[in-house]
């Protein structure tokens, strides 16, 4: 596998070699301090050109970056349609391991080429296109304080999106059940625990894309509860799934209003989880 010493080292002297390409920045994890390296991080590069057009016109200049494993292009795509904002972005893994996001953006668009995302550096500049940059920070990603309203929210939407993944038990419909449970529920339940991680750390962290850090701030029974409510392969593991998930959120939701002195609607709780329990035993 490539070095990151060899990646940077290919990534500047193929735009050093371009005349077409003016600038060129790295945005993501790799500018950010506070994530730990290792050999999964993308490379978020992105070259800012003087015309995009070329460059997608004749693509075979992107073999120099070595021979692919797979490749995406979003902007080419048809199921998947992306912004239509005059960039251009390659998705690349290549065989030995290393992958680079490489987004071509023209050099009208060179003053937002990072589009405000404070993590973000800038690797080679040969006409001093690109406005300057503070010191590279992940304070945007922190997590944010939630007012009463949006706690009101997130308990809501999980309560009521519980009695539509008891519908699709009751029904023996199991995908639905489990995309409700996964794709809402859990989703509002780890929103509330990253809250709580956010005020016991003066919401000065990031629990980062898809709460991947969350665990970092959890304890081990904590981890070892939310593991126990993520086994959705039967109707049966997926009743018992959404119990204990009910459970946890009624716990920490208490926990985090009292704390905050937020007002907490327990009563609609309770008539979830009993109605819940009763559909359970009736079907």
């Amino acid at each position: 596998m490539r070095t990151e010493k060899e990646m940077f080292q290919l990534i500047l002297d193929i735009a050093r070699n371009d005349s077409r390409v003016l600038a060129v920045g790295m945005n993501g994890s790799r500018t950010n301090i506070n994530v730990p390296k290792d050999s999964f991080q993308d490379y978020d590069i992105v070259y800012i050109v003087e015309s995009v057009d070329p460059f997608v016109k004749d693509q075979s200049w992107i073999d120099r970056f070595g021979t692919r494993l797979i490749m995406q292009t979003p902007e080419s795509m048809t199921l998947f349609p992306p912004l239509r904002n005059g960039k251009f972005t390659y998705l690349m893994l290549f065989d030995d391991g290393n992958r680079i996001d490489l987004t071509l953006c023209p050099k009208e668009q060179a003053n937002n080429w990072n589009q405000g995302d404070r993590l973000a550096e800038i690797l080679l500049d040969k006409e001093q296109l690109l406005p300057k940059l503070i010191e590279a920070t992940d304070q945007d990603y922190w997590v944010k304080r939630p007012n009463q309203a949006e706690f009101t929210d997130c308990c809501n939407e999980f309560w009521w999106v519980s009695t539509y993944v008891v519908k699709g038990l009751c029904r023996n419909e199991l995908f639905y059940a489990a995309d409700h449970l996964n794709e809402v529920c859990r989703k509002e339940f780890l929103r509330l625990l990253s809250w709580q991680a956010g005020a016991d750390n003066n919401y000065q962290i990031s629990v980062g894309k898809n709460y991947k850090y969350l665990p970092d701030y959890t304890t081990i029974e904590q981890y070892e509860n939310i593991l126990k409510t993520m086994d959705l392969s039967s109707i049966a593991s997926t009743w018992s799934a959404l119990s204990l998930l009910q459970k946890q959120f009624d716990y920490h939701a208490q926990i985090f209003s009292q704390k905050n002195h937020f007002v907490y609607d327990q009563q609609t709780a309770k008539k979830v989880v009993i109605y819940t329990k009763n559909q359970r035993l009736k079907y």
